[in-house]
């Protein structure tokens, strides 16, 4: 029997290097799945896998049909990425988590102290290096997220950086969420981002027509996988208050 990967606390701070990588390799992904080590192993058998091990990240990241020594001994391996689809370990979320988790915090901290101190209003050099503090909160919570749907001090960090911020891209923000339901389609907090995200566009975007109807569309998808969703049916109410009569007709 073939040995499963196993991930030490050690790796976990270079496997969430990778895992931003990924995303920011791939900043469409729209599915996230947690795939047994068995079954990683052999979705990365396939020569148009993108695969990742604790080496370095930009070595390790390429479309190739020859695996790397480590891969082709079935170590190292826990993620999977293709067609905008990742995949991650079960083997070394908890590692994983615990890294994302401190590191976002560190980082959280961080922005924290410089922002009571009004670092960015100082001058342009400081405006810089805050906008850096608060991209890298803004890409921790994203890893944090994807490993913990319902962690609600991850959401209320992004909530205050782009409260703060005159513009903003909602449809990265929408699309972020989007890929938390993937995986937790109940979660309160994701649905609960949705609604504050198009709440602050409202009266501000030309297309929220288009918005509120790809909303409806995503509604529907996710409700199909479950029809028990209330929480999915009670965004497609909160919706219809935004729709025209047109709109909820279809």
């Amino acid at each position: 029997m073939e040995k499963m990967p196993l991930c030490s606390d050690g790796d976990a701070f270079h496997l969430l290097e990778q895992l931003e990588h990924i995303l920011d390799c791939d900043p469409v992904i729209d599915e996230v799945g947690f795939i047994h080590p068995s079954q990683l192993l052999t979705l990365n058998e396939d020569p148009d896998a993108a695969f990742l091990s604790p080496g370095k990240p930009e070595a390790d990241m390429r479309m190739s049909s020859e695996p790397s020594v480590a891969n082709q001994e079935g170590r190292y391996t826990f993620f999977w990425n293709r067609d905008h689809k990742l995949g991650i370990s079960t083997a070394c979320l908890l590692p994983l988590y615990k890294a994302a988790k401190c590191k976002f915090m560190e980082a959280l901290l961080i922005y924290k102290m410089n922002s009571n101190f009004s670092l960015k209003n100082d001058n342009r050099a400081n405006s810089l290096l805050f906008s850096e503090i608060e991209n890298e909160v803004i890409k921790l919570s994203k890893c944090l997220l994807l490993l913990s749907s319902d962690f609600g001090t991850a959401w209320n960090a992004r909530k205050l950086i782009i409260s703060k911020r005159e513009e903003f891209s909602f449809s990265d923000e929408l699309r972020m969420s989007s890929l938390v339901l993937s995986f937790a389609p109940k979660s309160e907090n994701a649905w609960s981002y949705r609604r504050w995200i198009i709440k602050r566009i409202i009266g501000r975007c030309a297309i929220l027509k288009k918005i509120l109807k790809e909303e409806s569309k995503l509604v529907e998808k996710i409700a199909e996988k479950s029809k028990m969703n209330y929480r999915a049916w009670y965004h497609r109410c909160w919706l219809i208050s935004y729709m025209t009569a047109e709109q909820y007709r279809l």
